[in-house]
């Protein structure tokens, strides 16, 4: 419990602190983020619960990473990050999941993920901002990904990378459990008005 307690006071202050550094209203925010402002309120509160989805779009609107939301300072010159001490940022009801990394620093950052994607199990992403480059690089299994309503088929020891502005989705496939580590680029500096 205490562990949820500081997860929420150290995201509600990157929340604030982001918000506040691009100059943006509550009511801003929440308009181009597509969240509402009670929402966003108890988010800056440590009183939200929000979803994988919302911290997504207030990332991708805060021009900044979902690590850069959720994570304290860090501290010298090498992290090494085990993937059972990140809790899944989203879970299937299959058992699938994606567990965010790390991301990296610098003016063009780059998220780290680790997903398991069971056998017919998927997840659907919306469009990110404009410059937002992925790639999957499945380590084990099959996939299907789906970007912009096309099918491209990725299989162990193959790496796809699309453009993040399009709608896409990630589908298991086949017999296995798919294992793939996927990485999104995301753009130097904070996201324009929209």
């Amino acid at each position: 419990m205490a562990e949820t307690e500081a997860a929420l006071r150290t995201l509600a202050h990157n929340v604030r602190a982001a918000r506040n550094r691009a100059g943006l209203s509550l009511d801003e925010l929440g308009r181009r983020a597509k969240v509402s402002k009670g929402a966003l309120v108890a988010l800056e509160k440590a009183q939200g619960n929000p979803n994988f989805a919302t911290l997504v779009r207030l990332a991708d609107t805060l021009g900044i990473s979902v690590s850069a939301l959720m994570e304290g300072r860090t501290e010298g010159r090498v992290r090494v990050v085990s993937a059972d001490s990140v809790m899944p940022l989203w879970t299937g009801e299959q058992g699938s999941e994606a567990r965010l990394m790390l991301t990296t620093s610098g003016p063009a950052p780059t998220e780290v993920w680790r997903w398991k994607l069971e056998p017919g199990e998927e997840y659907p992403s919306h469009p990110h901002q404009a410059g937002v480059v992925e790639t999957v690089s499945v380590t084990a299994g099959r996939m299907t990904l789906i970007v912009d309503g096309t099918e491209h088929p990725v299989e162990a020891g193959q790496t796809a990378t699309f453009d993040g502005d399009a709608p896409h989705t990630y589908r298991g496939t086949g017999t296995q459990t798919c294992h793939l580590i996927m990485t999104v680029h995301l753009p130097p500096g904070p996201a324009s008005a929209t």
